[in-house]
């Protein structure tokens, strides 16, 4: 049917091609009205070289082939004079055609008509935008698209238990009822991107059993004025015909920002189709039957009549998974894959603190990639933990050069940073250390949290700021000199300090408060600049407290690998022969050096009291040999 249709429309457009090419031709040809009076003085001239008799009618072509034509009266003479003149004569009898010719000689303008008329409807269907700016373009949600249902979420389960009612409450409307109850008229979901809101929606749709329309927040916006409150008229019409249905709009942000936020005043056609949005939803005509889902990931810059009760009664935060919502959604997202027995998915959880669904789905499909890259049937652990590092930090660059003092540098850097992670307190344990290249690092020392933490102490951070800044210290203890390579780690424990001098108020000397307010542009959507709400002279002691945070922990540092020098050389030697150290080969390590420094002492202890020099009051400095950690720095010196 649709071959016909276009056979029919292209035989149209070379028909009308035709025709009009003829009459284009045709009219090229000029002729030149004259009177029966200048024909006879042309005729006499001798300039006329032949006439065409017709009627009453005489067409003539002249020595210089120009076309005349005049009306000729009932002359008895004329043909006298053409002969005279030896003009050629031809004559036609009177043009009688049959009606149907007359009626044909209309059809190239029927058919023209015909073809404009097809075009329009063609347009108006949706084959073409010329003619469709204030139609919604909501798209139904058919049967014929695979389905996804609640099943397939996982690690959301506050968020599906808010979303089954909406969906029981459209398949059993009076179980609700008979108590009085009302359904929420819209759900907005909150939450970071990638964490499963428009995974969410699709399910309602594979779920609900009833008209499903789906539509973007961009699609609302367009650079016409009025087209984008002409669209959300259009969509509500099709979603009151459809009833009751769900209208899901996604990324609503974009045409839901607050209003009065226009740069330079004028016209907005965003805030226009705002409000129409808004009296659509809920103004003096009821939508009943007609429940809205929206999905942002910026619910900070949305207008307040926008989230008002009763326009979007309930909001939903659809956060990041915890440890165990990243096993369920690995556990869904590994449907379909083969993967090894062996394989741990809790281990991957653990490895994948502040992971969205949206990176699991992605670090399992890196994890198939390089299996298949190596020609194995099955997906086993260690593509998995390869796909995690390369997710955070990069792939690896195994063709990158590093020349061998670099590579020595590196080892010591990461080296220090293992050992302090590993020494000192209220630390994540680690799990990895490599000096090979991954993505712009050129090592990297990779931290096993126990568990999610959702909120950090301060000797954490306090911690976390030394391990940061131990690669720095190792160099600099090792080589008595510094590279670039700790500006990362410089800048985060700067950020880190700062935060909790200006924000958690972890500072002793300025106390519990926050300093600087940050402005916000919500047109822009995002942190134009911070208002200082603070003194010169209080910015002064703030970069002190700031400095004295960063210094005492770069001495605790300092303290740990001067006490602990030997261990930091075993473990950058390792690194240098083996360049990766699992977190249980760098255990192994540390008690080797233990074992070898006790056996040392013990040596040390049996010459001290074998001596003839040995006395009483030596007792208390043999103690301290027995039990290092009672030393300060200094004491570790002078002994």
């Amino acid at each position: 049917m649709k071959f016909m249709r276009n056979l029919t429309i292209w035989l149209l457009i070379i028909f009308i091609g035709i025709w009009g090419y003829s009459l284009y031709t045709k009219s090229q040809v000029t002729t030149t009205q004259l009177s029966y009076s200048e024909l006879l003085q042309l005729i006499e001239e001798g300039k006329v070289k032949k006439v065409t008799l017709e009627d009453n009618i005489i067409f003539g072509i002249t020595k210089d082939e120009e076309n005349i034509k005049t009306f000729a009266p009932s002359d008895p003479d004329l043909i006298k004079i053409l002969r005279a003149h030896k003009v050629e004569i031809e004559a036609r009898p009177p043009s009688t055609q049959p009606w149907w010719l007359t009626v044909l000689s209309f059809l190239p303008y029927i058919l023209l008509i015909t073809f404009f008329m097809l075009i329009f409807r063609h347009a108006q269907t949706g084959g073409s935008q010329a003619f469709t700016f204030g139609r919604s373009r909501a798209k139904l949600f058919d049967d014929k698209r695979p389905k996804v249902t609640f099943a397939d979420v996982a690690g959301l389960e506050e968020a599906l238990e808010e979303l089954q009612e909406v969906v029981e409450f459209l398949k059993f409307p009076k179980k609700f009822q008979a108590l009085g109850a009302r359904i929420p008229k819209g759900v907005l979901l909150l939450g970071p991107p990638g964490c499963g809101k428009t995974l969410l929606g699709r399910a309602i749709a594979g779920e609900a059993g009833v008209p499903f329309y789906y539509i973007s927040g961009s699609d609302f916006v367009e650079m016409f004025v009025g087209v984008g409150a002409s669209r959300v008229r259009d969509m509500f019409e099709q979603a009151k015909k459809s009833s009751p249905c769900i209208l899901f709009i996604d990324e609503i942000d974009a045409v839901g920002r607050h209003r009065g936020a226009g740069l330079g005043g004028g016209h907005d056609e965003r805030e226009q189709t705002l409000n129409q949005l808004l009296v659509e939803m809920d103004g003096f005509e009821a939508n009943a039957g007609v429940i809205i889902i929206a999905a942002t990931n910026r619910p900070d810059i949305l207008d307040p009549a926008l989230l008002r009760p009763g326009r979007f009664d309930r909001q939903i935060v659809v956060d990041q998974p915890d440890v165990k919502g990243r096993k369920s959604i690995l556990e869904v997202h590994s449907r379909g894959k083969s993967i090894s027995p062996e394989a741990r998915l809790d281990i991957i959880a653990k490895m994948t603190p502040g992971f969205s669904g949206a990176d699991l789905e992605n670090l399992l499909n890196e994890a198939a990639l390089l299996a298949a890259r190596k020609n194995k049937k099955q997906i086993e652990m260690e593509d998995m933990e390869e796909a995690t590092e390369r997710v955070i930090a990069g792939p690896e660059r195994k063709s990158r050069v590093i020349t061998e003092k670099e590579k020595l540098t590196i080892a010591y850097h990461e080296a220090g940073h293992a050992l302090v992670g590993k020494l000192l307190p209220n630390t994540d344990p680690v799990h990895k250390v490599t000096i090979l290249p991954r993505g712009l690092a050129l090592g990297y020392t990779m931290h096993l949290p126990k568990e999610d933490r959702h909120i950090q102490t301060k000797s954490e951070l306090l911690a976390q700021m030394s391990v940061l800044l131990a690669g720095r210290v190792a160099e600099e203890l090792i080589f008595k000199e510094l590279s670039t390579g700790a500006q990362n780690d410089l800048e985060k424990v700067t950020t880190l300090a700062r935060h909790m001098v200006c924000e958690y108020g972890m500072s002793e000397e300025l106390g519990p408060r926050t300093f600087g307010k940050k402005e916000r542009q919500v047109f822009l959507g995002r942190d134009i600049y911070e208002e200082r709400n603070y003194s010169e002279n209080t910015a002064d002691k703030i970069d002190k407290e700031i400095h004295h945070l960063i210094d005492s922990r770069y001495q605790v540092a300092k303290e740990i690998l001067a006490n602990n020098r030997d261990k930091l050389e075993k473990i950058a030697k390792a690194l240098l022969e083996k360049e990766i150290i699992e977190g249980e080969e760098l255990d192994r390590i540390l008690e080797e050096v233990d074992e070898a420094r006790q056996k040392e002492e013990s040596i040390t202890l049996q010459n001290l009291t074998s001596s003839p020099l040995f006395i009483k009051e030596e007792l208390d400095d043999t103690d301290k040999i027995l039990n290092p950690s009672n030393l300060s720095i200094k004491e570790i010196d002078a002994t």
